[in-house]
C-alpha cells in the first residue's frame, strides 16, 4: 500500500461522489485512524474552549466536528454491506469495536457535556430558532442517553458495553451472510416441476454465479419465496424452507444463538445504568409511541383479528389442497404454494401472468416519474459517475431550482451482499456553512435475470425503499444531525410506506406495467383482478409480521435475558401467543438482523406497524382531495419530507394531515376491521 490514500484526499469527482475505483480495503485503517484523531482534536477544542458556552461555539461546533470521520465511515459502512467480500468483512470485525469506543469517548467527554448541559439549562433565554431549539434538546438528550451524566465507573461500563455490542452485532450479521452465501439447493431439469420461466431464469443465473451447472435455489428472498409459491415438489419446498428458517442456527462458529442472550443482557444492563427497568422501556422513551405498553397495545389491536383472518384463509387453502389430492395438514412450506393456487382460482390472478408486465427498468421509471409529478424532481442517468459495482446505476436528481442530489440504484442480489432491502446515504444534506447535497443509495436483492422481472411485492418494495430515498433527497435542513431520515424510529417508515400507495394506482399500472416482450400495457381486467386480490392472504402477512414484532418486545422486556435459551424461548413464546404452526414467524431470532446485527430496530420492529397507521391515514388526504397527485396535498407531504428532525414528528404529521392519525384506515387496509 502506498502513501496515496483517496479517502484522505479531496474528491474531484462530479458532485463529490466517492472515487470508488481508487478505494481499496487497505485504505480504510489509516483513513479511520486519521479521521478519529482529527475528531478527538475537535472535541477537545470544544470542551476546553475558554469562552462561555454558546450555541455557536458548542452546538454548532459539534455539528462541524467529525466530518472527515463521517465521510470515511459513510463509504465503509455502505461498501461493507452492499459490496462485501472477505477483506471488508475482516475490517468490519476489527473496526467495529474501535469505532464504537471512539463514539463513546465523544459522547462521554465531560468538558463538552458540561457546556451542553449549561446551555440546555438556560435554553429559553437563548433566543433560538425552532430548529436550533430542537437540536439543542436532542443533543442534550443524546448525551444523557449515552451516559454522560453518570458517575465515572458507570461511564466506563457504558463504554465497555458499547464496544462489546459492536463486536456482537458485526458477528451476528456476518454469520447470517455466511449461511446465505454457503447454502444452495441444486436442481436438475426434472426437479423444476411447477416453476415458471422467471423462477427458472433466476435459478439458472444463481447456479452460474456459483459455478455449477443447471439450476440453484439460494436463500435470497426474491428467489426462495417464488420457489415456495410455485414448486410442485413438496419435498424440495420443505428442504428450502427449513434452510431459510435455519439461518444462524447451525452449531459451530457461525451459530448466532449464543450471541443473543449476551446482546440482550448488555442492552438491559445499559438501560439499567440509565435508570430504566428494561431495554424496551429505554428505547421506547424516545419514540412517538413513548412506552412499551403503547407499542404492545397497537400490536394487540391487530393480533387476534389477524389470527382470525388467517384461520379463514387456512380453510380456503385446505380446500384447494384437498382438491389437489393433499390429505395432510398444512406446513409452513405449503402455505405460499396453496395460496398461489387459491389466488388463481378465486381471483383469476396468476403471478406468471402478471410478472411479465413488471420489468425492473419500467418500475424504477414509475418510481421516478411519480416523484416528478408529486415533487417536481427529475432523474438524469449519469454514466460518468463512479460506482462501486457494475450492477449500480447512478442518477443526478434535479428540480426547478437545479441540482438536488445523487441517487444510486443497486437492485441486484449478489452472494457477498447483505440480504433484504434498504436505503442509506454516502452524504447527508445540510446547509449550515454552505449547501451540501445528498448522495443516496437504494439496495434491493432482486434475482438477476434478463430481463429482471419483479413480482408485485417486489415492485412495492422498490417503491418503499425509494420513499426512504426521497426522505433523504428532499431534506432541506440547516444542521446535519437533523437531515433526512435522522428522525425517530417509528416515524422513519412513514415516507417509505406512504409511497407504496402510488405503485398500486391503476393509472400507474397502466402506464408502466408493460409486457417486457410486446410493450403492451397490462390489461385493465388484469389490473382489476390484481387490485381486488390485494387484501388476499393479508391474515398470513399480518400474523407473520406481528409475531416478529411481539417477540422483539418480549425479548427486550425480559427481566433476566442472560438466562434465555433462545430455542426454548422462541418455542414457548410462539405457543403462548397462539402462533399458527403453518405460518412461520417472519424473522426467527437467530437471523433477525433488524434486532441483532445492529441496534437500530431493537425494541423497535413494531415501528413498521406504527408508521402504517400514519401512512394509511395519511394517504387518505390524497383520497379526500380526489386526486392522488393533488398539488396542495403533495406540497404538504414535501414539507414533511423536507423537515427532517427539525420538528416533533407528530406536529409534522398534524401539519400535513390537519389532525392526529387514526388506526381505522390501517384496520381497513389490512381487512381486519371486522375480522
Amino acid at each position: 500500500m502506498t502513501d496515496h490514500n483517496p479517502l484522505l484526499e479531496p474528491w474531484t469527482t462530479p458532485f463529490g461522489v466517492p472515487p470508488f475505483g481508487s478505494i481499496l480495503p487497505g485504505h480504510f485503517p489509516a483513513a479511520f485512524a486519521a479521521a478519529m484523531e482529527e475528531h478527538l482534536g475537535e472535541i477537545a477544542a470544544i470542551g476546553t474552549d475558554p469562552e462561555p458556552p454558546g450555541f455557536a461555539n458548542t452546538i454548532e461546533a459539534l455539528q462541524r466536528s467529525g466530518r472527515a470521520l463521517a465521510r470515511v465511515g459513510g463509504v465503509f459502512s455502505n461498501l461493507a454491506v452492499s459490496l462485501g467480500g472477505e477483506a471488508l468483512e475482516a475490517l468490519d470485525r476489527d473496526l467495529s469495536p474501535v469505532l464504537a469506543q471512539h463514539g463513546m469517548r465523544v459522547s462521554l467527554d465531560p468538558g463538552v457535556f458540561k457546556r451542553v448541559d449549561a446551555l440546555h439549562r438556560r435554553r429559553d433565554s437563548l433566543g433560538l430558532a425552532e430548529d436550533q431549539m430542537r437540536l439543542l434538546d436532542r443533543t442534550h438528550l443524546g448525551f444523557i442517553r449515552s451516559g454522560a451524566a453518570l458517575a465515572a465507573k458507570a461511564k466506563a461500563r457504558m463504554t465497555a458495553i458499547s464496544g462489546r455490542l459492536a463486536v456482537l452485532h458485526t458477528a451476528f450479521g456476518q454469520n447470517v451472510l455466511h449461511d446465505e452465501k454457503t447454502w444452495h439447493l441444486p436442481l436438475e431439469e426434472h426437479e423444476l416441476d411447477g416453476l415458471p420461466d422467471f423462477v427458472r431464469a433466476g435459478a439458472s443465473q444463481a447456479a452460474a454465479e456459483r459455478g455449477i451447472a443447471g439450476y440453484a435455489i439460494t436463500l435470497s428472498r426474491s428467489l426462495i419465496e417464488p420457489f415456495l409459491a410455485f414448486s410442485a415438489r413438496r419435498d424440495l419446498r420443505q428442504v428450502a424452507y427449513e434452510a431459510w428458517a435455519a439461518r444462524g442456527t447451525h452449531p459451530g462458529p457461525h451459530d448466532n444463538r449464543p450471541l443473543i442472550p449476551e446482546i440482550l443482557a448488555l442492552r438491559a444492563e445499559r438501560a439499567g445504568l440509565l435508570g430504566y427497568p428494561s431495554f424496551a422501556a429505554f428505547r421506547l422513551a424516545d419514540t412517538m409511541a413513548g412506552t412499551p405498553e403503547a407499542a404492545e397495545a397497537l400490536l394487540a389491536e391487530v393480533w387476534e383479528p389477524a389470527k382470525r383472518k388467517a384461520a379463514a384463509e387456512r380453510e380456503r387453502l385446505l380446500a384447494a389442497a384437498r382438491a389437489d389430492g393433499f390429505s395432510g395438514t398444512l406446513a409452513a412450506w405449503d402455505w405460499r404454494y396453496y395460496a398461489e393456487k387459491v389466488r388463481r382460482a378465486d381471483y383469476a390472478l396468476d403471478e406468471t401472468e402478471l410478472k411479465p408486465y413488471f420489468a425492473l427498468e419500467n418500475i424504477q421509471r414509475a418510481a421516478f416519474d411519480t416523484a416528478t409529478r408529486l415533487f417536481g424532481l427529475t432523474f438524469v442517468p449519469r454514466d460518468d459517475l463512479p460506482v462501486y459495482h457494475p450492477d449500480v446505476r447512478a442518477y443526478e436528481v434535479r428540480d426547478a431550482e437545479g441540482h438536488v442530489g445523487i441517487f444510486l440504484a443497486d437492485h441486484a442480489a449478489r452472494a457477498d451482499k447483505r440480504s433484504g432491502a434498504w436505503m442509506s446515504s454516502y452524504r447527508d444534506q445540510e446547509d449550515m456553512d454552505a449547501p451540501v447535497s445528498p448522495i443516496i443509495v437504494n439496495n434491493n436483492n432482486f434475482a438477476k435475470s434478463e430481463p429482471t422481472l419483479l413480482s408485485f411485492d417486489d415492485a412495492e418494495t422498490l417503491f418503499h425503499e425509494f420513499g426512504h430515498a426521497l426522505h433523504g433527497l428532499l431534506s432541506r435542513v440547516r444542521y446535519p444531525a437533523q437531515s433526512g431520515t435522522s428522525v425517530r424510529r417509528d416515524f422513519v417508515e412513514l415516507p417509505s410506506q406512504i409511497y407504496e400507495h402510488w405503485i398500486a394506482l391503476p393509472e400507474t399500472l397502466r402506464r408502466y406495467a408493460l409486457h417486457h416482450e410486446t410493450g403492451a400495457p397490462v390489461p385493465d381486467a388484469l389490473v382489476a383482478r390484481l387490485l381486488a386480490a390485494r387484501g388476499f392472504n393479508e391474515g398470513f402477512g399480518t400474523v407473520e409480521y406481528t409475531s416478529a414484532a411481539l417477540i422483539d418486545m418480549a425479548l427486550h422486556s425480559h427481566p433476566a435475558p442472560e438466562t434465555i435459551d433462545i430455542d426454548t424461548f422462541e418455542r414457548d413464546f410462539l405457543a403462548g401467543i397462539g402462533m399458527p404452526a403453518d405460518i412461520g414467524i417472519r424473522h426467527r431470532p437467530a437471523h433477525f438482523q433488524h434486532l441483532f446485527a445492529g441496534g437500530g430496530y431493537a425494541a423497535g420492529y413494531y415501528s413498521y406497524l406504527w408508521s402504517e397507521v400514519l401512512d394509511a391515514d395519511g394517504f387518505g388526504a390524497f383520497q379526500e382531495a380526489g386526486d392522488p397527485f393533488d398539488p396542495a396535498t403533495a406540497a404538504r407531504l414535501r414539507h414533511l419530507l423536507s423537515a427532517g428532525d427539525t420538528r416533533d414528528p407528530m406536529r409534522l404529521y398534524v401539519d400535513f394531515r390537519g389532525r392526529a392519525p387514526s388506526t381505522a384506515a390501517l384496520l381497513r387496509s389490512r381487512g381486519l376491521a371486522a375480522a
